[in-house]
């Protein structure tokens, strides 16, 4: 039997100088990897694994893509860093290129990340408005900084309630809504209606914004009925609202559309990105604004910026995914992989395994609702998913799980024999649980 690897142990025994995100110090054990390529990581003891998580549903384009490794290593030579406020050809390139993949946006403005692309948003909406209030859902995920974790709707709000003026929704979700709701045309009706009172009973003159995810992710890739993101533009629309569509984890490809609110027709005024717009090689995110958004900071200095806003390496990572992601149709790919394997492959493993209650999603971003109970829906405890975490880990695939929840999230660049793998991991570990 083979010793550890030194570096594994050195990496476990540094990991203790390290407060993890979301986690109480000291009781974490974090899968320790040496290195990824492609759809696939390594622990440092050479064992490999199937990223079936994308990390945090951001590698899009899969690990150590040549292209943009390649782009990241040009850009640093050539010019490592430069002041936000200067012209920088990369830079621009990367706004381009983004804007080329989204209808009728005019601008980007850059930020580190997902959660100060939401904040920057918000503040927009409330310059352009002159209003303060923003509307979101209950079950959502905005970041984890001031404006943007106060508009996140899950539990991680409470105790980081420091910024004012958001008032939540529930937004719809058939399986278990909120409006006693028979069919998707009900909970969209319904979900609607319930938006519109809050507005009405809040102060339709007093809502700078609607903040919503064009797919909840972390709450649970909740796909919107039809009409919904519609009717909310409608309602924006009615009381002179901004819309603020957050894609960034549905964003660049994941659904199998360049953005998922492409898949309704519906049309924004504000989109947050970060994640998959460069697979996470280098920390970036940004806001894509419409024309009359623009308009407002025309004459008008927006009040906020940051030091690495549009980070030379950042954009040249984007130049270069984009680019692959358009010559190697890797979007279309995540279509493919969604309507023909992934999604037909979950709905039998649901057919064989009573613990799934629901699966539900498109193109790589699938979640499998888990179950004590079918009949009454009851979610398995926090420990079934433990344990199933485990044995997936003990197969070589690498999960993403929340709540009572396995994602399936692969990057999009899996192959068909890959995909198929994960599901027959995915099987294999379901009968063992059982």
């Amino acid at each position: 039997m083979t010793s550890p690897d030194p570096d594994g142990e050195r990496a476990r025994e540094l990991d203790r100088l390290i407060l993890h995100s979301w986690s109480k110090h000291g009781t974490t054990n974090p899968f320790a990897v040496a290195r990824g390529e492609g759809v696939r990581l390594w622990d440092h003891d050479g064992r490999e694994y199937l990223d079936f998580s994308s990390q945090l549903v951001n590698t899009n384009i899969g690990h150590a893509h040549p292209r943009v490794v390649e782009a990241i290593q040009r850009q640093a030579a050539e010019l490592a860093t430069v002041a936000p406020a200067t012209t920088n050809l990369r830079r621009g390139e990367a706004a381009e290129r983004i804007l080329s993949t989204i209808d009728d946006m005019a601008a980007v403005f850059f930020t580190n990340g997902g959660a100060d692309a939401v904040e920057n948003a918000i503040r927009m909406a409330r310059i352009h408005t002159g209003r303060g209030k923003v509307l979101s859902h209950y079950r959502s995920y905005h970041g984890n900084t001031g404006a943007a974790v106060n508009a996140t709707g899950d539990h991680r709000r409470v105790g980081n309630e420091f910024s004012t003026g958001h008032v939540h929704c529930f937004g719809p979700f058939l399986y278990r809504s909120e409006f006693w709701a028979e069919s998707e045309e009900q909970e969209c009706e319904r979900a609607l209606q319930h938006a519109r009172r809050v507005i009405e009973a809040e102060g339709p003159s007093t809502f700078a914004a609607i903040l919503v995810e064009s797919v909840p992710g972390t709450a649970g890739i909740l796909v919107p009925p039809a009409g919904y993101l519609q009717g909310l533009r409608e309602l924006a629309d009615r009381h002179g609202i901004v819309l603020i569509l957050d894609e960034v984890m549905a964003g660049f490809g994941r659904t199998g559309r360049w953005f998922a609110h492409q898949h309704d027709g519906v049309r924004p005024d504000l989109v947050t990105f970060a994640k998959g717009v460069n697979s996470g090689y280098v920390p970036v995110g940004g806001v894509i604004m419409a024309e009359h958004i623009l308009d407002t900071f025309r004459e008008r200095a927006i009040p906020g910026g940051l030091t690495y806003a549009g980070h030379p390496l950042a954009a040249a990572s984007i130049v270069a995914s984009i680019d692959a992601m358009r010559e190697e149709r890797i979007v279309e790919h995540a279509a493919h992989l969604g309507a023909d394997i992934l999604g037909p492959g979950l709905a039998a493993l649901a057919e064989r395994h009573a613990i799934i209650g629901e699966v539900r999603g498109r193109g790589c971003f699938w979640a499998l609702d888990l179950v004590a109970d079918r009949a009454t829906r009851e979610p398995v405890d926090a420990s079934v998913v433990a344990q199933l975490k485990g044995l997936l880990m003990e197969r070589g695939y690498v999960p993403f799980a929340a709540d009572n929840r396995l994602h399936v999230v692969p990057p999009l660049v899996m192959g068909d024999d890959d995909a198929r793998a994960g599901l027959a991991i995915l099987d294999e570990a379901f009968t063992a649980l059982s």
